[in-house]
């Protein structure tokens, strides 16, 4: 209920904070995003356990190009991680109490001529959440550099550290493409494809047991502004491990398997 309640005022904060912005008269810097989806789902992996999630976000954006952005989500994923592992009388993963993911990023980008434009940074994921000791925290750092053309978009992510839970993983990546290409007035159809590989002497592990965590995830989608909303529309699937003893396999879930997800969105 806490963390509920965290989340629900983070949230109002995010939207609050843009519009006070404009009231102070000119193009503010601040812009932000209120969301409801039906599940969260972040590069393939069901976070929510396919239930409904709501997420928001307020980003700053300076002429120069630099700007920062903070993320906030429900997630239920590093719970139940924690759930699965009681459940099935193993040692202690994961994080109880653990409701919410929190991202914090900062960077550069920038349009160059001709369409084509480049972004780097940093982000910061945040799971806060009761962790059993000796248990890895689920807290990620990355450095990402990303480059586009018109509709389309390369990002290459890097891991400083453990990841998503895993130790010893520096070196873990992320490669993705996204396309976005406008079809009609306020139609965009979305693809995307990514490969997520994870590094260190722990996945090496995880892979050598058969529960190999690194996958390729695709979707697509479309989207469309519809009286000052954006709604969505995707599936979503990879080709993650299935089955008991996988790393997403979950509470009887594998989390990687193909979904459809819906989303509405107010911008700010």
């Amino acid at each position: 209920m806490q963390k509920s309640k965290l989340l629900i005022g983070i949230l109002g904060a995010l939207a609050a904070l843009p519009a006070v912005a404009q009231e102070a008269g000119g193009n503010s810097p601040f812009s932000g995003e209120v969301r409801l989806v039906s599940q969260y789902v972040y590069r393939g992996i069901a976070q929510t356990g396919g239930k409904p999630g709501i997420q928001g976000s307020f980003a700053y954006e300076h002429s120069s190009g630099v700007y920062a952005e903070v993320e906030a989500s429900s997630s239920s994923f590093f719970s139940d991680l924690a759930a699965d592992r009681v459940a099935n009388a193993l040692p202690p993963e994961g994080a109880s109490n653990s409701s919410l993911e929190l991202d914090i990023s900062v960077g550069f980008k920038n349009e160059l001529a001709n369409g084509f434009r480049y972004d780097a940074g940093f982000m910061g994921y945040n799971f806060p959440g009761t962790y059993a000791p000796g248990v890895t925290k689920a807290n990620t750092d990355e450095v990402y550099g990303a480059v586009g053309y018109k509709w389309l978009t390369a990002k290459y992510s890097y891991s400083l550290g453990d990841t998503f839970g895993v130790s010893m993983a520096k070196g873990t990546s992320y490669l993705e493409v996204n396309a976005d290409v406008p079809v009609a007035e306020g139609l965009t159809v979305c693809a995307h494809v990514g490969k997520q590989t994870y590094k260190g002497t722990t996945a090496d592990t995880l892979t050598a047991a058969g529960a190999n965590p690194s996958y390729t995830d695709y979707r697509l989608g479309v989207s469309k502004e519809l009286g000052g909303f954006d709604l969505g529309l995707a599936y979503s699937k990879t080709n993650a491990a299935t089955g008991a003893g996988t790393f997403y396999h979950i509470l009887n879930r594998d989390l990687g398997k193909g979904t459809v997800v819906l989303s509405v969105g107010r911008s700010f």
